[in-house]
Parts: structure tokens; sequence; C-alpha cells
């Protein structure tokens, strides 16, 4: 890989890196292989996550999934042995009804149309609608499956999504000091939240949205500005 392209602007047909050997890359948004060179697809920033992912920063909003990633979806119909769910891509995904943990074909899991779901892609091709799961590979959920409807789903942006995904996110580290609640985070740019009152989610939605394009200073004054100005009401 050209480590120096790391943090640089990419446009759509540049050779980002090339594989040399038996070295295993984990290729995310923007990017693919083509035979021994690792080419873009999108015009954004090109990122590593050490040791060995890739992908390219971009701010669209289109989602276009990818396996292996976990999403936020609405139920919207049970075509068959499966629950189809939007995930806001071209095209709507379809979860099978043993998808879940413990499901069988007597046992059905308890969904309903309308219902937000937390989920994982297991299948993404260009040529077939998206698959996804509520297990990992040893059956567990693991936090996948049906979200409270005591929670409150708002989209943002995929960048946002992304950044909220980091370990080291300055707009939850902050909230979380104030805070207590659950968060869950699609790479669709769908985002869950819940606490121990409306007041408090709402804030907290707010605040989340408002951190995009904000610094670590800024954040926390704008996170003390709106905490005031809802204790004021």
């Amino acid at each position: 890989m050209q480590q120096e392209l790391v943090g640089s602007v990419v446009l759509p047909g540049d050779v980002v890196g090339v594989v040399r050997g038996d070295v295993e890359l984990k290729l995310g948004p923007g990017v693919r292989r083509e035979q021994d060179k690792i080419v873009a697809t999108k015009c954004g920033v090109f990122r590593l996550r050490k040791p060995n992912m890739y992908w390219i920063d971009i701010n669209q909003k289109r989602y276009v999934p990818v396996a292996k990633e976990h999403v936020i979806g609405i139920v919207t119909g049970k075509p068959g042995e499966n629950f189809r769910v939007d995930i806001g891509s071209s095209q709507q995904a379809l979860l099978p009804f043993l998808a879940f943990e413990g499901a069988t074909k007597r046992n059905r899991p308890n969904v309903q149309i309308g219902d937000l779901l937390y989920c994982e892609i297991s299948v993404a091709n260009k040529d077939m609608e998206p698959e996804l799961v509520c297990v990992d590979g040893s059956g567990k959920s693991h936090g996948m499956g049906v979200l409270s409807i005591d929670g409150f789903m708002f989209r943002c942006s995929l960048g946002l999504a992304r950044k909220l995904l980091a370990d080291d996110c300055p707009i939850l580290k902050t909230l979380s000091a104030r805070f207590s609640f659950e968060i869950a985070v699609g790479m669709n740019g769908c985002v869950w939240v819940k606490s121990k009152s409306v007041t408090n989610t709402i804030l907290i939605s707010n605040c989340i949205e408002n951190s995009e394009y904000l610094g670590i200073d800024e954040i926390e004054k704008m996170v003390d500005q709106l905490v005031q100005s809802a204790h004021s009401y």
C-alpha cells in the first residue's frame, strides 16, 4: 500500500496500493481490488485503520451495502420466509426468519412491520438484494435484533456515522460524561438513542447531529449550551 496517500484526497481510478505477497487486506467503502492493484472507486479521503483496513472517507447520502457492516433498518414486509428491511440502499434487504438467535421454523421471532432492527450485512452484491442476519458466526445475537420502541432513531450523514463508531469519538465521550444512555449506530447513517427521559434522548440526538463539523473544544461548548437551554425550560 502507498502509505503516503493516507489522509489525502483520491479520485475514482487512482491506484492507491499494490498487493504484495499473501498479505490479507480488509477493503471498505470506496476501494476495490483489481488483480494485484487496489483502486479507488469514489472521490474522498483515503483512510487507514491499522493494521490493514483501508477505505475512502466519503460524505455521500446513498448507502452502498458492504458485507460485515452493521446497519439499522425498518421492517417493511414479510414475503415468504423472510423479512423485507429498508436500510437506505437502492434495494431493500432480505432478512431470513431463521437469522435470529434461537429461531426455528416453529419458533419464529416476534418481529412486526415498522420495527427497527440492528443487523449485520451477510451478503452484499451489486447484482443481488442485500441479505441480513441478526446473529454472529456462533449463533449469538450480541446486541443485534429488534431495537426498543422507547428509543429514538434519526438519520445522519455516512461520514458522521463512521466518526461515531471510532474508539475515540469526541462527542460520545463528552455526552457519556454527562448522561447515561444506550446508542446503536448503523453504517447506513441511522442512529438509535435511548436514555432515561424523552428530554435527554432528544438532547443527545441534537448534540450528535450538531457535532459533525465541530472540533473537540467546540463540541464541549455546544453540549454545555444545549444542556443549559434544556434546563431553562
